[in-house]
Parts: structure tokens; C-alpha cells; sequence
């Protein structure tokens, strides 16, 4: 449609190209692709012809040549944004199901229905692929009236709203979300009676249809419109609405805790702070602390915040974060405040190359995330008010929830937290808990033993489910013989001895103990000396030196007996009272069977590690190590999606392992567990933890004498500064590993590690010759380690070095070696490399023509490994080319192309290749440049 009205486009294969290209939205569409929507089996051999003739035939109708380009493979619609109906309505659905005026997202939705006029793509009907558009955008349709029904809803237009949902009930009989909006309708318009109704015509036409009964959720809404329950009413203004959220939405709350019971007065004194939370003025930095009296850990701070959590989180659509602190931990440091920080970062998506380095700019980042959003922050098992405060939402309405042993004393003086400190069960409370657990016949059979329980239990919530689960596992025994066990079990457990048997955790724990079977007895002990947060059925099979499937059993039988919890699929984690326990057994057992376990558990993490490593990046020199010990399980990720899969979910664990290793006795464990992290800890940009790891390793290879780990952990701690653009810190570990690994002799895949990451600080720092010559050395020892794939690496960095020199004939020799090479062997990521040094070696020698082709092969190597960021450098060389030869247009092309990808990956490289776009406009403008297309193909598609 012009300025003037519709612009009629006659015939139906002219209609169909300009459809194609609308519904790719901005998007290149080749040719081929054209050809084949558009003819599809009965292409003429003339239809590339007939389709370039199509294609100027629709540029005079929409009357600018330019709103249809050549674009290499095809061609782009190119109209500018909102310039298709399309696209228009996706906008207006966004905006209107996030709107956080009901009213308003109503207007922006009518607006999107009244885009359609009559059936999408009724006139290019028979072309497989457009038919099946037209279902998309039919799908479109129905989604945008769904969502204008829950936006009048909301808006409380329930009334005006009734004709048009019996409208859609009679198109969708079987929908039970229409059915269930009519019903909440027909009830605020004061038509309870045919609300009613309207649920009793859907239960029968389910019931003949389908045979089933409707939705528990649609059920619940009856039953609540028989209660006339006012959580039905009309909602209240949009003023004071929580705003709904935008995605990603953050949902990590941990399962609430079955049973839960009590904590009344907790509960109010919580809700009381709501009020404040949902007030501008008063709710910036509104912090909840949750402590225990004196410290006692098993009081249910976690039960009560999470219960809690889970009631009000309707009112925080935003999202809900949650993370453990960890800051009472015997097995390893508190969780940094960084790390917490990154963990919800990750939860909002934020690519990991925009997350600063710096924790300051990570705060920034984190409270800008939540502002202007309603966002409940859950921060668990705080160690003090330092490790909690930059975790705090700095915007009002959010909410943040602090679990502490300590009173945080500080956040109350100065942030202006509510302190709430959470006592012992009273005594109702904790019989109202048994009763939840056992049953309440049992427990009013038996009231003294009941009485003896809670006790003996010290009315520790902990404590207390501990006892409760052994007695629901015993269900033919009386109370009375619980209560006996509790009375004889006499040890205490040092951290928590109160003084008198009233607070006798131990006794409860080491009861439980004994009740196990002999096999996971042995287990339980074992896992108090496992080095992360959290165990998996592989690593507790290694500690045992069992098969795995037994340690699945057994974890089983643990996590029913509350000694181990299950927290996620596989994964087993202890309370941290139960860790200490499982500690001190551990300690019973002598020197030799303690120590045996720390090595297989250590030789599961390596021998995994490695594995994983070795999928992501195969040819990142591996190292010798010594096979694993009898019952160790060894895993082997099958693609690098599940090897990364594996470290992010381990990672915690390999690096507590590294600091084990370190301190057990294992040093050669230690830098080799951090080898085998290094590539996964880089990719991700953890700079801070890979540094750590190496300092770590680095210090127990120098206090046992091992000159081998001394140098391998320089070498990595080289690597990862390097990485992270400290190339002046790089620059002297590089020097250091080098001169050890060339004095202990061998280990040459590491010395060419260390030479290439030489090549790299040379080439960054302008030292041309010193490239070279280091990519020299590193090609004449992997060649007499008989390393092939080190020594195609080489002969690229070789080849690129002479290039930077401007030795370009040296270049091409050494480039197409490594070329011949890569492909031999089949490493594509070498190959593209390559490709990629030899456009730039015929760049610089002015062969545009040679150079044009060299990026392609990159580029299309690139697309075929899904490299997104090489893929936009590789445009961005490309387009290089093409100016040097005076083809604007097709420089223009490349840049844009490499801008869109950059911006697409949030990488800052998108503002360099913006700027040369804006000076190759600028030189377009002033010189009347005409581009002369290097690529033919491009000529004979404008």
C-alpha cells in the first residue's frame, strides 16, 4: 500500500514472490528458495529469468527500486519496520499481553485484529508453503483474541465481553480456556446461575466428546464461583496491579516443603511487610532477615522463606530469584557475591559477554535488570550483611528475603530491614507437624510418646521431620518404641549442644544412622567427604567404589530416611547439619579407607573432566594422566552440548575438587582437574574462578616439588589472562612455563600451547617478528612430536605471521599447507581459520577477486559450525574487500549483515563495523561513488 491507496499486483506467481519476501521479515530469501516457493516441482527452466522479472515488475509497483534488494543469495524485502501487517501485529500482541494497563493492552489489541481483512494470503492459495503461512497467521489471529479476552477481563469489561466469548465457545466446544473465561465473565456480570451453567454444558460435551471430566483448574473455578469466593472478583485499577512480566521470567523457587506447619506469627508478621513492597515510596531496599535464635541451624529458615515465597509470588510476576549462600559451609568458602550475581544474570539471560568483570558494574547490571520489575529475591543461608548486600534490588517493589543465623544487624541499621527471628516450635506447632507427617489418628493414639518425640526432638523442626520419617517408615511399630530409641541415643553433636538432651540433634542423626542398611550406612559417611554443594549418582558411586546403579539405590534409601535430599533429578544434597554428621562418621574410618575415597572421587571428577574437555575442544593439547582406580565411574558426554551441560552443572564441584586435591595430598589431581576445566571456564569468560583454580594448583605443585604441575599451571594461568586481555600478566607466566617445560624435556603439545599463546601477545602487541618466530618453534616441536592437528595450527599461525610481515608468497605456502591439512583430517574450525588468512593475504595483495572468495569458504565453514561471532568478523573482513575495491554497495551489504549478527549476539564489535558503515555513507554521499559488484551472482539479481 502506497501513500495513495492500495497498489494492485496482478497475477498470482508476482503475488507469491511478494509474499515470500514479506513473511521473511527483513530477511534474505535465495533464490532457489524463491523458485521453489513459488513454482515448486513444475519450475520452468526459465524461472530464474521470470523471477528477476517479477522482482522489477513489484519494484515499479511499490516505486523505489531500492524496496526490493539484491542481496546475495536473493533477495530482501526492505521496507523499513512496520511496513507489513505482519509485523505489525506481533508488535501490537507484545505490547498488548505486557502491558501493564489492561485498558491499554486492550486498545493495542484491537488495533492488531483489525489488521486482518478477510482470509491471510487468500490470493496466492494453492502454493504449499503460503497455505501453510496462512495457518500460521490464522494462528496469530486466534492468539491475539485470546489475549484481548484476558486484557478486557482484567480491564473489567467482563460484561461487553460475554457475547463475544460465547461467540468463540461455539467455535472452540472442546477449549476449556474459553470456556473457563466466559464462566469468570457470566460471574462478575452478577450471573453466577449461568456461569454455572456454562461449566455444566462443557462437563457434557467433554464427557460425550472426549470421555473426561474438565481440568482440575476449571474445576477449582466452580467450585470457587459455588463459594462466591472474592478472589473472583473484578480486579482492582491497574494503578495498583502488580505489572506482569516480560520474559525471561525467572522461576527458582526450590519445591515448598511438604508438611510445612506452624509459624503463624511468622506468616502475618511477613505479610505485614507487603504493604510497604507495593509502595513506591517506601519499598526501595524493603529487606526481610530471617534468623535463628543463637545460631541454631535446622530452625526452618529455608521452610519458613520458601512457604512464604511460594504464597505471595503471585504478586511478584516478574520473577522470582532464589540462591543458597551457603555462608555456614564446613566443606568450602561461602558462595561470592559474584558468583550469586552471576547465577542471576544468567536467570535474565544476559549473554555472558555483557557481564562486566568488575563486581561494582555487576551490580549496576543486576539492579538496572530490576527496575522498574517486581521481583522477589530469596537469599538463603547468608553468611553476613557484606555477602548480602549486593545481591539487594535497588528499585522499589522488590522484595528481598535473607535467611541468616546471624541477626544481620547490620541490614537492619542500615538498609532498614525487618528483623524477624525465628524461635523453636512451640509445642501445638510441633504436634500439628507430626500429625501432618504421621497422621492424626496416630499421633492421638499415642499422645505421651507424641509428647516424648517432640521432646526428645527439641522441637527443632529438623529434628523433629528426621524422627517423623522414621516412624512413617515403620508403620506397624508403635510411637512409644520411636520415643524409646530417642531416649537411649545419648551422644550429642558438638555444634549444636544446647546443654541438655533437649537439643540432642546427634542423637536423632545418629539413630537414623543405624537404622540404614549396612551398604548405605557405609555410603552416608563417605558423602560428608565429597567437595561440592551437591553429589551425583556417578561421583557417590566413586566415592563407594560400587556400580553405579547400587549407589543409585542406596542414595534412594537415604533421601527417604531425610539424610539426603533429592533438591533436582540425580543430583543429592545434604543439610548442612547432616554434612557435619556425615563428617565425623567419615572420621571414624581409618586413615587409609578415607584417603581411598578422596582419590576415586577425585579420579571420577578427572577422568570425566577430561572427557568432557576432550568433546568440546579436541585437539586443546591433552596431557597424560594415570588411568583411574579400580570403582571409580567414569563419565563421557556424547556431544559438546551435554559436556557443557555437565561442567555448568559441576563447576562449583570441580573447583571445591581442585582446592581438595590441593589439600589431601593430590597436587598432581589438582592442576590436572583445573586442565581439564580450563577450555569450559575460558568459553564462558570466568576469569575470576579459572585464575583462582590456577593460583591453587600452582601453589601445590610448588609446595610438594612437582615441577611438571608448577609448569603446566603457569602455562594455564598464562592462557586464561591472555584470554581475558591481561597480556601483560600473560606475557611472563608464558616466558616462566615455557622455560620450565623445556627443562624438564618432552610434554611438546604444551610447549606449542605455550609458543601459540606467545604468537597471540606478539601479533596483539605489534611484534611482528617475535610472531613469527614463535609460531616457528611451535611448528618444529609439534612436528617432531608427530602431532598432525598442532601441526596444522602451526602452519596457519606460521602462514598468518609471515602475512602480518608482509611476506605473502612465505604466507601462501605455509596457509595452504594447513589448508590441505584441516581438510584431511576434517577440522573445520582450522579450515575456516585458514580461509580466513588467506583472504586476508590476497587483501593485502590487492587480488580483491581471490580475496572475496577466500572469506566466502570462511564464512560459509562459519554458517555450517553455527559460529556466530567469526561468522559476523569474517562479514566484517568481507566487506573490508569490497571497499578496498570500490564496491560500496556490496561492502555496505557485508557490514550490514555483520552488524545485525554482532547485535544479534550482543557483542560491542556491532559499534567498529558501525562506524564503517557510517563513513562508507558518508563517502557515498560526497564522491557519487557506483559500486561495481565483485560477485557476478549479485549482478545478475539486482
Amino acid at each position: 500500500m502506497g501513500d495513495d491507496g492500495p497498489r494492485p499486483v496482478s497475477g498470482l506467481r508476482r503475488k507469491a514472490v511478494l509474499a515470500t519476501l514479506a513473511l521473511h521479515d527483513g530477511e534474505t530469501v535465495s533464490t532457489d528458495r524463491l523458485v521453489d516457493v513459488v513454482w515448486g516441482e513444475t519450475a520452468p527452466p526459465t524461472a530464474l529469468n521470470t523471477l528477476q522479472s517479477h522482482v522489477s515488475h513489484l519494484r515499479g509497483v511499490l516505486g523505489c527500486k531500492a524496496a526490493i534488494l539484491a542481496r546475495p543469495p536473493g533477495y530482501v524485502l526492505d521496507v523499513g519496520d512496520d511496513a507489513t501487517d505482519v509485523r505489525v501485529a506481533q508488535r501490537l500482541l507484545r505490547q498488548g499481553t505486557q502491558s501493564a494497563d489492561p485498558a491499554r493492552g486492550a486498545r493495542d489489541l484491537r488495533e492488531a485484529l483489525a489488521l486482518w481483512r478477510g482470509s491471510p494470503l487468500a490470493d496466492v492459495t494453492g502454493l504449499a508453503w503460503l497455505e501453510e503461512q496462512a495457518g500460521r497467521l490464522d494462528l496469530l489471529h486466534e492468539q491475539i483474541k485470546r489475549g484481548l479476552s484476558v486484557a478486557r477481563l482484567a480491564a473489567g469489561e467482563h460484561a461487553q465481553l460475554v457475547p463475544d466469548l460465547e461467540q468463540m465457545v461455539a467455535a472452540h466446544p472442546l477449549d476449556e480456556q474459553i470456556h473457563a473465561q466466559l464462566m469468570l465473565a457470566l460471574y462478575r456480570s452478577g450471573r453466577q446461575a449461568d456461569a454455572l451453567a456454562a461449566y455444566q454444558r462443557l462437563r457434557s460435551t467433554l464427557a460425550e466428546e472426549l470421555g473426561i471430566d474438565p481440568s482440575q483448574a476449571v474445576r477449582d473455578l466452580e467450585t470457587a464461583i459455588l463459594r462466591q469466593d472474592p478472589s473472583l472478583d473484578a480486579p482492582t485499577p491497574a494503578a495498583l496491579r502488580p505489572a506482569p512480566p516480560e520474559a525471561p521470567v525467572p522461576a527458582q523457587l526450590p519445591p515448598t516443603v511438604a508438611g510445612f506447619a506452624g509459624r503463624d506469627a511468622e506468616l502475618t508478621s511477613l505479610d505485614a511487610i507487603l504493604p510497604a513492597a507495593a509502595q513506591s515510596g517506601s519499598a526501595e531496599g524493603a529487606t526481610v532477615v530471617i534468623s535463628a535464635i543463637a545460631g541454631t541451624a535446622g530452625v526452618g529458615k529455608t521452610a519458613l522463606a520458601v512457604h512464604w515465597a511460594h504464597r505471595v509470588r503471585g504478586l511478584f510476576p516478574d520473577g522470582q530469584l532464589y540462591v543458597n549462600l551457603r555462608g555456614f559451609d564446613r566443606c568450602g568458602p561461602a558462595v561470592d557475591p559474584g558468583q550469586a550475581l552471576r547465577g542471576f544474570l544468567d536467570a535474565f539471560a544476559v549473554p555472558p559477554e555483557r557481564i562486566p568483570a568488575d563486581l561494582d558494574a555487576q551490580v549496576g547490571l543486576y539492579r538496572s535488570l530490576l527496575a522498574g520489575k517486581r521481583v522477589l529475591v530469596v537469599l538463603d543461608n547468608a553468611r553476613d550483611a557484606g555477602q548480602v548486600r549486593p545481591l539487594l534490588p535497588g528499585s522499589p517493589g522488590c522484595l528481598a528475603l535473607v535467611t541468616s543465623r546471624n541477626h544481620l544487624t547490620g541490614l537492619v541499621a542500615t538498609e532498614g530491614a525487618f528483623p524477624l527471628s525465628l524461635d523453636l516450635l512451640t509445642v501445638p506447632e510441633a504436634q500439628d507437624l507430626l500429625a501432618r507427617r504421621l497422621g492424626p489418628d496416630r499421633v492421638a493414639s499415642e499422645p505421651e510418646a507424641a509428647c516424648e518425640i517432640i521432646e526428645r526432638s527439641a522441637r527443632l523442626p529438623l529434628a523433629l521431620t528426621i524422627a517423623a520419617a522414621r516412624a512413617a517408615t515403620k508403620p506397624d511399630f508403635p510411637l512409644a518404641a520411636t520415643a524409646a530409641e530417642l531416649r537411649e541415643a545419648v551422644t550429642i553433636l558438638d555444634p549444636f549442644d544446647g546443654g541438655d538432651l533437649a537439643t540432642d540433634v546427634r542423637a536423632v542423626f545418629s539413630w537414623s544412622y543405624c537404622a540404614l542398611s549396612t551398604d548405605a550406612a557405609r555410603l552416608f559417611p563417605l558423602l560428608g567427604l565429597h567437595p561440592g554443594p551437591d553429589i551425583t549418582i556417578a561421583a557417590a558411586a566413586s566415592l563407594a567404589g560400587i556400580p553405579a546403579e547400587r549407589a543409585r539405590g542406596l542414595l534412594a534409601e537415604l533421601a527417604r530416611a531425610h539424610l539426603l535430599a533429592e533438591h533436582s533429578p540425580g543430583r543429592y544434597a545434604f543439610h548442612d547439619l547432616l554434612r557435619a554428621y556425615a563428617t565425623e562418621q567419615a572420621h571414624v574410618h581409618d586413615n587409609g579407607s578415607r584417603n581411598a575415597a578422596v582419590g576415586r572421587v577425585l579420579d571420577h571428577f578427572l577422568h570425566t573432566g577430561y572427557a568432557a574437555a576432550a568433546v568440546i575442544e579436541p585437539y586443546f593439547a591433552p596431557i597424560d594422566s594415570v588411568p583411574p582406580r579400580p570403582g571409580v565411574t567414569v563419565g563421557g558426554p556424547a556431544t559438546a552440548e551435554d559436556a557443557l551441560d555437565w561442567f555448568t552443572a559441576e563447576r562449583a564441584t570441580l573447583l571445591a575438587a581442585v582446592r581438595l586435591a590441593a589439600k589431601a595430598g593430590f597436587a598432581t589431581h589438582s592442576w590436572q582437574l583445573t586442565w581439564a576445566v580450563t577450555t569450559f571456564l575460558l568459553r564462558r569468560g570466568l576469569w575470576g574462578d579459572h585464575a583462582t583454580a590456577c593460583e591453587t594448583a600452582l601453589d601445590a605443585a610448588r609446595r610438594t616439588g612437582d615441577t611438571v604441575g608448577e609448569a603446566h599451571a603457569l602455562l594455564l594461568l598464562a592462557l586464561g589472562y591472555a584470554r581475558s586481555g591481561r597480556f601483560d600478566d600473560a606475557f611472563p607466566h608464558f616466558h616462566h612455563a615455557l622455560r620450565l617445560l623445556e627443562t624438564i624435556g618432552g610434554y611438546s603439545s604444551s610447549q606449542v600451547t605455550a609458543h601459540s599463546g606467545l604468537t597471540w601477545i606478539a601479533e596483539r602487541q605489534e611484534r611482528h617478528a617475535d610472531m613469527l618466530s614463535h609460531s616457528l618453534q611451535a611448528l618444529e616441536l609439534s612436528r617432531a612430536a608427530g602431532d598432525r592437528p598442532l601441526q596444522i595450527m602451526s602452519l596457519n599461525d606460521a602462514g598468518y605471521s609471515h602475512a602480518r610481515l608482509g611476506n605473502y608468497q612465505q604466507a601462501i605456502a605455509y596457509c595452504e599447507r594447513a589448508l590441505a591439512g584441516s581438510q584431511e583430517i576434517g577440522e573445520r574450525n582450522w579450515e575456516a581459520a585458514t580461509w580466513h588468512s588467506l583472504g586476508y593475504i590476497y587483501h593485502q595483495l590487492g587480488d580483491h577477486q581471490r580475496a572475496v572468495s577466500c572469506y566466502e569458504r570462511s564464512l560459509d565453514l562459519c554458517r555450517e559450525l553455527t559460529d556466530r561471532f567469526n561468522e559476523a568478523d569474517t562479514l566484517d573482513h568481507l566487506g573490508g574487500v569490497h571497499d578496498s575495491a570500490g564496491d560500496i554497495g556490496a561492502a555496505r551489504w557485508a557490514w550490514t549483515q555483520a552488524v545485525r549478527i554482532f547485535d544479534e549476539i550482543d557483542h560491542p564489535g556491532g559499534d567498529r563495523v558501525r562506524a564503517k558503515l557510517r563513513c562508507c555513507d558518508d563517502r557515498a554521499a560526497s564522491d557519487g561513488v557506483v559500486s561495481q559488484p565483485l560477485d557476478r551472482r549479485a549482478e545478475s539479481l539486482a
